[in-house]
Formats: structure tokens, sequence, C-alpha cells
């Protein structure tokens, strides 16, 4: 970064960061009316993504931790407004090829990555982030194999660059083939890396077409934290992999998302909530709900933020190809499964 552009990022840009965060988060649908909600979750990722391009990353500490936590209390808050019972005999359908493509696609990937001749940990990295959950496998595999920052950096860039792409296709991909609500929700969990995109993908499929449901978004979020649960195993098995194959030693750190255990337990709050309770307790989970649907637009914007132009120049294009091609096949099979299969 050049000194004039150190300038411009501490000069306008460090104030206009938060000035756009306050925006983000603001409620002009509930202050002004719902014809007022033009911050939708694509607008925010957006914003953050031209943000990052002019201004650069002013705080990029904050901006990792705000994305990072912030949206683990979205999830959490997102889960008082289901119902648990409801959310399990609607998502159950998804779940066999749940499993299925997270296996799949680690097969896959690692091939892949060997055959392109891409370094072996980043190709695990971007396997791992395709098949569960984006930036938070890779934070808890990446310990576990002991990746480098720059192979943590490659990774992450490419998911990062995937996911904003996702969260502007998939909606009017989803409408474009004729998907339900049920349909969509299923196929952006499985398809789509990160927690905050298929939550964002899915309550913009819903606010675009299905104005006043939150169908899609539920059961989207539901099958993604399912399928988030797979780090756990992963790791123990990644953690013996390379043991096995490097002959390493000693213990790492295995990351466990412990945000989305808080997330069940919301549900079945909200679930078996007794009823002579639920008359004093229900419009508080509705302000929960709320809540979080406004700090995930926040969310959007900080993950949007983190993408400068530094971050892309130093994915590569292998890694990039490597990933786009996961993605590819996971997205097409997954679609096709979820339209043959799921009414």
């Amino acid at each position: 970064m050049t000194t004039q552009s150190k300038s411009l990022t501490t000069k306008i840009g460090a104030p206009l960061y938060w000035i756009l965060l306050v925006v983000m988060l603001f409620p002009f649908d509930i202050v002004f009316g719902e014809q007022y909600q033009f911050i939708t979750p694509p607008v925010a990722l957006f914003a953050g993504l031209i943000f990052a391009f002019i201004f650069g990353i002013p705080y990029p500490k904050f901006n990792k931790k705000l994305s990072k936590y912030l949206l683990q209390a979205s999830v959490v808050g997102l889960g008082f407004g289901m119902n648990l019972q409801k959310s399990l005999q609607s998502g159950a359908e998804g779940m066999l090829f749940t499993i299925i493509s997270v296996i799949g696609v680690m097969i896959i990937g690692v091939w892949l990555g060997r055959y392109m001749s891409i370094n072996e940990k980043s190709s695990y990295l971007i396997s791992s982030g395709t098949a569960i959950c984006g930036g938070s496998a890779i934070a808890a595999v990446g310990p576990v194999i002991k990746a480098d920052q720059n192979e943590m950096a490659v990774s992450l860039g490419v998911i990062f660059i995937l996911n904003a792409i996702a969260l502007f296709i998939f909606p009017p991909l989803g409408h474009l083939f004729g998907l339900s609500q049920t349909q969509f929700g299923t196929w952006a969990a499985i398809a789509i890396h990160d927690t905050s995109s298929v939550v964002g993908a899915g309550a913009a499929f819903d606010q675009m077409y299905f104005p006043g449901s939150t169908e899609a978004c539920d059961l989207a979020t539901l099958i993604k934290c399912t399928r988030a649960l797979w780090i756990i195993p992963l790791a123990f098995f990644t953690m013996w992999y390379f043991r096995t194959k490097k002959g390493g030693e000693g213990k790492a750190k295995v990351s466990i998302p412990w945000f989305i255990l808080l997330f069940v337990v919301a549900m079945v709050i909200n679930t078996y909530t007794p009823e002579s309770a639920m008359a004093v307790m229900e419009p508080v989970y509705e302000a929960l709900v709320v809540i979080a649907k406004k700090a995930l637009v926040a969310v959007l914007f900080a993950i949007g933020a983190s993408l400068s132009l530094n971050v892309i120049r130093q994915v590569g294009v292998k890694p990039l190809i490597q990933a786009l091609t996961l993605w590819m096949v996971i997205g097409a099979t997954s679609l096709f499964v979820v339209m043959y299969t799921i009414e």
C-alpha cells in the first residue's frame, strides 16, 4: 500500500467504516416502514467489497473479530425463531446427501490438488472449506495440519471470493430453476461455503421471492449448522491422517464450534417454552431474531470489507481453479439431487 493510499484509508476510510457499520445495523424498516428495507444481505456484502477495494481495511483485526463473533451471535439468535421439531422434519431429507457430499468433496478435492500440483496443505484446507463450512472449517483444520500464514491466507481468500459470488447469484438461480423454499434452503446449505453467506442467501431468497416468510433461511441455517458439526470428526481424522502420512508428532488443538450447540439450545428453548410463559417470552424471542438478522447484515459488510485487492492477488490461479471446480461439482450435483428428490 502506498503512502497516499494509507493516508486515504486513515482520513476517509476509517470514519466511513464506522458510518457504514452503523447504517448496516440501523433498523430502517422498523423505524420508517418495511418499504424502506433497502439494506439487504447482498447490498451489505457489495458495500463491503466496494469499500475494501477503494479504501482498504482500516481495522483488519477488529473487522475479522467482528465478522467471526457477530456471525456466531447471529446464528444463535436465529435459533430463537425456529421450532426444533418442524425444522428437523423439514431438514431430514437433506441430511443423507449432506453426509455423502462432505466425504465426496474431500476425496475429490485432495485428488484434484495432487493432480494440479497445488501445495498439499492449501489444497486440503480448500477442500475442507468447500466440504463443510468455509472459513470455520479452515480455521479449525489449519492448526491441526500446522498450516502457515500464507497457506491459511490463500485458502481463506479463495473461500471469501466464492462466498461473495454465491450471495449474489444463488437467489436468482434458485428462482430461475423454480426452486421452492425447502429446495433452495437445502441447496444453499450444501453448495455455499460459509454459514454467513448461506444464511444471507436464504434470507435474500425469502425476501425477494417469498416476502414475509423465512422458511428458506431457517432451513438453510439448520442444515448448514448440522453440516458444520462435521468439523469435529474431520479435525480428528485430519490429525490422524497427517500424523500417519508425515510421521508428525505432538498434539494439535481442535477447535469446536460451540456456537452451533448454542444454536440448538436456542431452538430447544423456543420449542419447549411452556404455553403459560409463551405470551411473555414470544416478544422477547421475536426481538432476538430481528436483532440477529440486523447483525447478520453487518457481518456480511465486514466480510466484504475483508476481501481487499491484496487478498485476491495472493490467492493465485491454481487454488482458485481447484476451489471453483469443487464448487461447481458440489453446486451442480446438489442442485440436481434437490430438484428431483425434494418437493
